[in-house]
């Protein structure tokens, strides 16, 4: 289905959970408050506005939290989306603290790819940013390459911040022996009425060309965002950048979002509008929830607002919403 500015909007997030077993300060910061389980959408709930979702061209789905592993039975709801009628392609959004243990399970429920939140290879900037135990990022790199072994479709996610700038070539690395994608991140201010990202796509790839010269646009179809891939003949992956504030991507945009309590989000920098929890709960039918997910597409903003004084977004952290 197409949004009123033609765009075609055919994949949807998920967020299964607000709770994560990190606290990751610009997602997750001490102090927050949990939803009650009552409050979060049952698996069958999630189902039902997925299949919903196919009948509007809805055929791609990226499942997230929070940490989604955290929250029982999560391999389970990956293999029955899986097999939804229509759907093409489900994949997952984690911290890889959880993932060693559930690969071969995610291959079994037929996963499509995962992509792996790490910011950096240093262990103390990792357990100050995260609250993460000493030694952690071996358990992700770990997770990562069992994940690339199993033949699932691997990514690396990295948000660019001032903390992890010089070791930012480290991460890259990653990409030399590994063959999955090192993406970084343009840092968005959600949660906040202002701010710049603070290190630009631009700026790292000057200095990951200082380690591989011959890094040149890869001109490739990787996944269903917006990222600019670059290749080089010393890489088995690709380096991947996603500048949502340096060069905003928003006329290409395809995608809207459920936070894990039923609201429905069409753009991350606004607020939502539409909560499917009360119609799932009420006794709605399923025209009336696709009515729901109709009008949460057709009235799409144009773009996003981010850095904008005054632009009225998202005044949530990321946990509440869906990473």
């Amino acid at each position: 289905m197409k949004d009123q500015y033609g765009r075609e909007i055919d994949y949807l997030r998920i967020s299964i959970t607000d709770r994560c077993n990190l606290r990751c300060q610009y997602c997750m910061p001490d102090g927050i408050q949990h939803l009650s389980h009552r409050d979060v959408l049952r698996y069958e709930e999630l189902l039902r506005v997925c299949q919903i979702a196919t009948t509007l061209g809805i055929t791609k789905f990226k499942v997230t939290g929070g940490e989604p592993l955290v929250r029982k039975g999560c391999v389970d709801f990956v293999r029955d989306l899986k097999v939804l009628q229509d759907v093409e392609q489900v994949t997952l959004t984690t911290n890889g603290m959880l993932l060693e243990e559930h690969v071969d399970a995610l291959v079994q429920a037929g996963i499509d790819g995962i992509n792996i939140s790490l910011d950096t290879l240093d262990d103390d900037i990792y357990s100050r940013l995260t609250g993460a135990p000493p030694q952690a990022t071996a358990i992700v790199r770990r997770a990562a390459a069992e994940c690339v072994k199993s033949g699932i479709r691997t990514k690396i996610n990295a948000v660019l911040l001032p903390e992890t700038l010089d070791s930012v070539a480290d991460l890259a690395a990653l990409a030399e022996n590994l063959a999955m994608d090192v993406r970084f991140i343009e840092f968005m201010p959600v949660g906040t009425e202002t701010g710049d990202s603070p290190i630009t796509a631009a700026r790292v790839l000057q200095l990951l060309r200082l380690r591989w010269d011959d890094l040149h646009p890869a001109n490739e179809y990787r996944g269903n965002g917006p990222a600019i891939y670059y290749q080089s003949d010393k890489l088995k992956g690709r380096i991947g950048f996603i500048s949502a504030m340096s060069h905003k991507f928003c006329d290409t945009c395809n995608r809207i979002r459920l936070t894990s309590t039923g609201e429905l989000k069409s753009c991350l920098c606004f607020e939502g509008v539409n909560d499917l929890r009360e119609q799932l709960r009420g006794g709605a039918t399923d025209e009336e929830i696709e009515l729901v997910l109709k009008d949460c597409i057709i009235n799409k903003p144009c773009a996003h607002r981010f850095g904008e004084r005054g632009a009225g977004t998202e005044g949530r952290s990321m946990h509440e919403i869906g990473g």
